[in-house]
């Protein structure tokens, strides 16, 4: 079978159809991981990753519904109840201190109290998250996104918020990293990046404000976070993503899907 022209998975530089190994960088084409890495690269690439958030958003909120039918215990129309919430892997000082739930820092993110919370993140979401993955590229973008999420509930956490769940910690992870991206960037385009990034920070702090139960801990470490991660990471005209930050995106993915999953199955189990 005659094979194709692809992506070095290393350095990025097309190999051509009858190139057993990369001229640019020297990599094997028939490297053991040389396909596990482009599968891996496949997965995150295009707006497939943004789609998949949103999509796991939405069915966790869905089995959160079905739980709370199930028990009993169904808050207000389209809420799922606290307990219901709790169990899937809410987090806050309450079931981290008292339960030792430590791995809630990262299932919270997946969960919503309600159908106006939902679409309120998965609006920001689907908004920024594309936005970032063209300044960071798919795979850091997604470790900001899971890292930063983790960093805004531990501030949270320490912050003495009891009970607490919403993508909104991750999101504003990407807010962060993209306030730095701007800042660091400079020139018409970075100076335009911050200011535009700059009014969703205002924005935040303003609806935290007006609106009682809005967790400004788990937001202002998340932009915290996204800002720090951002920074360690470096974005696209810095350097080009390598294997090691696609192989740390597949490491938080594979870590939420073993944690959710869990959850899921302890809970109805």
């Amino acid at each position: 079978m005659t094979q194709r022209a692809i992506l070095c998975p290393r350095c990025r530089q097309l190999v051509g159809s009858e190139e057993s190994v990369c001229s640019w960088c020297g990599t094997a084409r028939s490297a053991p991981w040389w396909q596990f890495i482009n599968w891996c690269k496949g997965v995150m690439d295009g707006d497939w990753l943004v789609k998949g958030l949103i999509t796991a958003n939405v069915l966790f909120f869905a089995i959160s519904l079905i739980l709370s039918t199930n028990t009993g215990d169904t808050g207000n129309f389209l809420s799922p109840g606290q307990t219901s919430l709790m169990l899937l892997g809410a987090t806050g000082t309450y079931p981290i201190a008292h339960f030792g739930r430590f791995w809630t820092v990262v299932s919270a993110n997946y969960l919503h109290g309600g159908i106006i919370h939902l679409i309120f993140n998965l609006m920001a979401l689907k908004q920024i998250a594309p936005w970032a993955s063209n300044e960071y590229g798919n795979s850091r973008m997604f470790t900001i996104y899971t890292l930063g999420g983790v960093a805004g509930y531990v501030v949270s956490y320490f912050a003495g918020v009891s009970f607490t769940i919403g993508a909104s910690a991750a999101v504003c992870s990407l807010i962060g990293a993209l306030l730095y991206y701007g800042k660091s960037r400079g020139g018409a385009y970075g100076s335009s990046v911050y200011r535009e990034v700059s009014g969703w920070v205002i924005s935040l702090f303003v609806f935290g404000l007006i609106f009682p139960g809005i967790n400004n801990w788990g937001h202002g470490g998340g932009i915290i976070g996204g800002i720090a991660i951002g920074y360690l990471v470096g974005y696209n005209e810095q350097r080009r993503e390598s294997n090691f930050d696609h192989a740390l995106a597949l490491m938080c993915g594979v870590t939420t899907v073993v944690i959710l999953g869990l959850a899921v199955v302890r809970t109805f189990i």
